[in-house]
């Protein structure tokens, strides 16, 4: 459990430092292996693994909110369920427990797979991952606004093929940084491999809710 204590300290300790978040965000977006190797070096506190994990999540219920709620396009609106206000609420709510999870998960699978990373280093690498990714989701909620709004005036942008991918797109990257930040904890040669395996259990993940979606059981 990570004390109110902790978690300002793990929050100042990161503040006060060298580079300020927004620097090391865009230094992980040139090279997520180095900067996952410093954040392993520096052997972050809880609080502040939490704080990466709360700050994902508010960018994440932002960037839906804004392409399901705020300015959706035509086609995503017809599309989208009538209860997104509940999942977003959901999604906020529950995100943390399930990056956490997900740190699991993969996790476990890394270290039958020859990884040799420990449960905080593999939740190090996603928490980080996950922040590192969040930004991309914002910048795709901001296309959708543009389309959202040039859509009147060019019809074509409210095409399946056009305004559709804005909402998940996103899910590329996420996965992406995720997955080099895994292959840094655990040692792994090959970012492209764990990239691979990661993306097939993602597009079998949103295959299975398709499916439940379409039986009524989601």
């Amino acid at each position: 459990m990570v004390t109110s204590d902790e978690f300002s300290a793990g929050i100042g300790s990161y503040v006060i430092g060298r580079s300020n978040l927004a620097d090391r965000i865009v230094d992980a977006w040139r090279d997520m292996d180095a900067s996952t190797a410093r954040l392993l070096r520096e052997q972050p506190t809880e609080g502040r693994l939490l704080f990466y994990v709360l700050m994902s999540d508010m960018i994440f219920f932002l960037s839906w909110s804004i392409k399901a709620v705020v300015a959706p396009t035509a086609e995503a609106a017809a599309r989208l369920p009538l209860e997104i206000s509940f999942f977003l609420v959901f999604a906020l709510l529950c995100r943390t427990s399930a990056i956490y999870f997900l740190s699991i998960v993969i996790g476990s699978a890394a270290r039958v797979l020859g990884g040799t990373g420990t449960w905080r280093e593999t939740r190090t690498a996603v928490f980080w991952g996950a922040l590192v990714a969040a930004p991309f989701g914002f910048f795709f909620a901001l296309v959708t606004v543009v389309l959202s709004a040039m859509e009147p005036v060019f019809p074509i942008l409210g095409a399946d093929w056009i305004a559709l991918p804005p909402y998940w797109l996103s899910l590329i990257p996420f996965v992406w940084f995720i997955s080099a930040g895994l292959a840094r904890a655990h040692n792994f040669e090959r970012v492209s491999n764990v990239f691979a395996a990661m993306s097939s259990i993602a597009v079998a993940g949103i295959l299975l809710a398709m499916y439940l979606r379409a039986q009524g059981v989601i």
